[in-house]
């Protein structure tokens, strides 16, 4: 085969393999920034739903669970005391960038328990000693939000804390079943958000499902321009490849 031959064989496999690769690198980017966007559109209905639950009258008592998904970011004006012996410390919480926790302190009220989130504290470097999370057990009246638990992209085992472990306990993404065990009563299946305002509570910066929805969308414009930039440097490439074939 002449060298001439072999050069073209050679730059066909080449625009084939870098229009395969090309056409992988602008399926994943836009694809991405269509998730992106997706998930954009579900937290400003998520948004929609918290902005609506502020306006709305206060339930004066707990909901059952089979309510509290309709009821979502409902504002609940409860009437009784805490129990300071019994908190859990929500693991592997981060704010700002800064490792922490949040603190879950359970409620009592006549027509049940539910776990109160009394917001986020920061994480000593040394992890044998646990954050100031006193509050006392006083008869009060609260405000705060209904909410599911926090829950991971990836729910990993974890082993189980044992009865004897001392209180607060460090707890990684448990459900409302797995601390209802822990304390030895029924719990309600939902969580609290406490309000901003209401006292003995640490950092409140509550918003609904987490990242905010122009988070995702700023992540959507990085992966679609991801997707234009390996466009770009395809052609770039074969605009360069084909000049040296003529040349």
């Amino acid at each position: 085969m002449s060298l001439p031959a072999r050069r073209s064989r050679h730059h066909r496999w080449g625009t084939w393999w870098g229009l395969l690769l090309a056409a992988g690198g602008v399926l994943i980017g836009t694809s991405a920034g269509f998730w992106q966007l997706g998930r954009a559109a579900e937290k400003r209905v998520l948004e929609a739903s918290f902005a609506a639950g502020a306006t709305a009258p206060a339930l004066q008592q707990l909901v059952p669970d089979g309510e509290a998904t309709a009821r979502r970011y409902a504002v609940l004006r409860l009437t009784g005391h805490y129990d300071p012996d019994h908190q859990v410390l929500l693991d592997n919480m981060s704010y700002a960038g800064r490792p922490g926790y949040q603190v879950l302190t359970p409620f009592e009220t006549a027509s049940g328990t539910v776990l109160v989130n009394r917001g986020w504290v920061p994480a000593n470097g040394d992890r044998r000693q646990l954050p100031d999370i006193r509050v006392d057990g006083g008869v009060r009246q609260l405000v705060g939000r209904i909410e599911h638990l926090p829950r991971p992209g990836i729910l990993l085992a974890t082993g189980a804390v044992p009865a004897v472990e001392p209180w607060p306990r460090r707890l990684l993404f448990p459900t409302s079943a797995e601390v209802s065990a822990q304390l030895g009563r029924p719990l309600r299946g939902f969580q609290l958000l406490l309000d901003a305002r209401d006292p003995d509570g640490f950092v409140r910066d509550w918003h609904p499902g987490g990242m905010v929805a122009e988070r995702h969308v700023a992540y959507a414009v990085q992966w679609f321009g991801l997707a234009l930039t390996v466009v770009v440097i395809y052609v770039v490439l074969v605009v360069r490849a084909n000049r040296r074939q003529t040349s």
